[in-house]
């Protein structure tokens, strides 16, 4: 879902919604409360020192080309980062219900069904709720044996 470098047409652009939503250890910061290094609408404080899991941090918005501009956490109220086997939305919660929104409810199950096989799955956050996204029923599914290649 995602490579490791930032794609050169996506920044931050005043986006701070990793500097709130995420619990961060390292800051003894909860979720959903602002990292004490940040500041709202303009970014971190520290950023030429921040530790290494700030600086190696890329949502998935700036690394996958897969996600349109309606994906840019500012507009669309959420984040989203793979960490393994799992894809995790943290959702701000002044926009509770993005999540269930199209395109995004669409795309979040389509996700969950992508990586399902391999063990994957898909995770949404809003404020203290947890909800698993589940993949879509097996006959919802595209018959993908009949799929054909053009070369």
């Amino acid at each position: 879902m995602t490579s490791a470098t930032a794609l050169p047409d996506r920044a931050c652009a005043g986006c701070t919604l990793c500097c709130r939503l995420p619990e961060i250890e390292t800051f003894d910061k909860p979720a959903n409360a602002w990292c004490s290094h940040c500041q709202p609408g303009s970014g971190c404080v520290i950023y030429d020192t921040r530790p290494a899991l700030c600086r190696d941090f890329l949502c998935l918005w700036r690394t996958s080309g897969a996600l349109g501009p309606e994906w840019n956490p500012i507009k669309a109220g959420m984040m989203v980062y793979v960490q393994g086997p799992q894809a995790t939305v943290l959702v701000d919660p002044a926009f509770p219900d993005a999540w269930k929104r199209e395109p995004f409810a669409a795309q979040l199950r389509q996700w969950a069904t992508d990586v399902e096989t391999d063990g994957g799955y898909v995770v949404v956050f809003v404020g203290d709720d947890v909800f698993k996204i589940q993949g879509l029923p097996q006959a919802a599914r595209p018959d993908r044996s009949s799929a054909s290649c053009a070369t």
